[in-house]
């Protein structure tokens, strides 16, 4: 009696190995998520690895205050590129120990990377490189 509930040992030979598989793919997709800050940290390497450089214009330096607590540090800049006008803002809080001086100082003249498929792709400054003068 025992012997007509259990199931057939083919089912089993294709179950077992199925699920691990699948657990094993779970496991690669969990560990493969890329965190919001490691996503613009890729992106300012690539500029900066791919990026050509033109002048710029730092307009104001902005520190936001998040709703839990946090604060982030914001360059807000433009750049004239075959007469188009850009506007763009960099979040820099990550960058703060790469700066030789106080954020809120930052204005003014500069240089900006961009990428020349996607010119509003830029920035002013990365791990490996700055634009500031």
């Amino acid at each position: 009696m025992r012997a007509a509930l259990a199931p057939p040992g083919w089912i089993v030979a294709v179950a077992v190995p199925a699920a691990a598989a699948l657990l094993a793919g779970l496991l690669v997709l969990v560990r493969r998520r890329v965190t919001p800050e490691e996503r613009e940290r890729r992106r300012r390497s690539q500029v900066d690895t791919q990026g050509r450089i033109t002048d710029a214009y730092i307009t104001e330096v902005r520190v936001v205050e998040s709703a839990t607590g946090g604060t982030s540090h914001w360059l807000d800049y433009s750049y004239d590129l075959r007469g188009v006008h850009y506007t763009a803002s960099q979040d820099i809080t990550a960058l703060l120990a790469h700066l030789r001086r106080d954020p809120r100082r930052i204005a003014g003249a500069a240089s900006v990377k961009y990428l020349p498929d996607n010119p509003f792709n830029s920035i002013i400054i990365c791990e490996k490189w700055s634009g500031l003068r």
